[in-house]
């Protein structure tokens, strides 16, 4: 009976060894999260690329109306 119980034990272990994923898979997964990882990280650096962008552009703009109103004003105390 024990020999039975052994081989049944070997037999099973050796199925689900066999099921598992091979080493291609198992490389191409890996090679799947490093593609993704690379992928997020180029999509964060331009996100934060137009983030920076777009302060900068805002930065210009309320600087240019800065420089408009004060021009706005001293044509008013001129005129009058």
């Amino acid at each position: 009976m024990k020999k039975v119980l052994l081989f049944s034990a070997i037999a099973l272990m050796t199925t689900l060894v066999a099921c598992g994923p091979s080493a291609e898979e198992r490389a191409a997964a890996e090679q799947a999260t490093a593609d993704s990882i690379a992928a997020a990280d180029a999509a964060m650096v331009a996100a934060e690329a137009a983030a920076v962008s777009a302060a900068a552009a805002d930065t210009a703009v309320a600087t240019m109306d800065s420089t408009v109103s004060a021009i706005v004003d001293t044509i008013k105390a001129a005129v009058k």
